[in-house]
């Protein structure tokens, strides 16, 4: 009897062992990480590593898409500090791979940070002027909130009201604009 069980649970483990789920493979293979933060907020923002940076996401533009650039800054910068960077445009390295900006000059505020959103007020006057950027710029801003680990969503306002913005496919919406409403401009960096 003893001998019979102990020859079940030899069989069983065997049976275990070699069915985990996990196929072998005889080389390794590309893994792609998801777009955005690899971890959640603990509720304060913390310093970076030990040697005292953080990575800060700026979406920039080059030929038509929206490209992820990673700086690297001394604290992690405040969303109305990111935004500002944007604004500004591409450092010199930036420059020289090509990387543009379609917001110079325009006014860009943060008014309201709450839960997962942020409203962002734009202080660009709409004379009957359309700019033929517009999905992009705006793609800009909702590409680079979003890499913040604490937001998933962006509204833009005018004088407190609420502006109906392009998304990618060209829909004007009014609803909250999250990544994957500009997930078709987004290109590899």
């Amino acid at each position: 009897m003893a001998s019979r069980f102990v020859a079940v649970a030899g069989w069983v483990a065997l049976v275990l062992s070699a069915g985990c789920g996990v196929p072998a493979q005889d080389e390794p293979h590309a893994v792609e990480l998801p777009r955005g933060p690899l971890v959640r907020p603990t509720g304060d923002e913390t310093p970076g590593p030990a040697g005292g940076e953080v990575g800060e996401v700026v979406c920039l533009v080059l030929d038509g898409r929206l490209v992820q650039s990673v700086r690297r800054v001394a604290t992690a910068p405040s969303a109305q500090q990111q935004l500002d960077e944007l604004v500004a445009g591409p450092t010199p390295s930036e420059r020289n791979r090509g990387l543009v900006t379609t917001l110079a000059g325009l006014a860009l505020t943060v008014r309201d940070q709450s839960g997962t959103g942020v409203t962002v007020e734009v202080a660009e006057p709409d004379d009957g002027n359309a700019r033929s950027d517009e999905v992009l710029a705006y793609g800009q801003v909702v590409c680079t909130l979003t890499a913040r680990a604490e937001v998933n969503s962006v509204v833009f306002t005018r004088d407190g009201q609420q502006l109906q913005v392009p998304r990618a496919d060209g829909a004007l919406v009014t609803e909250p604009l999250q990544l994957r409403d500009f997930a078709d401009l987004i290109g590899p960096a």
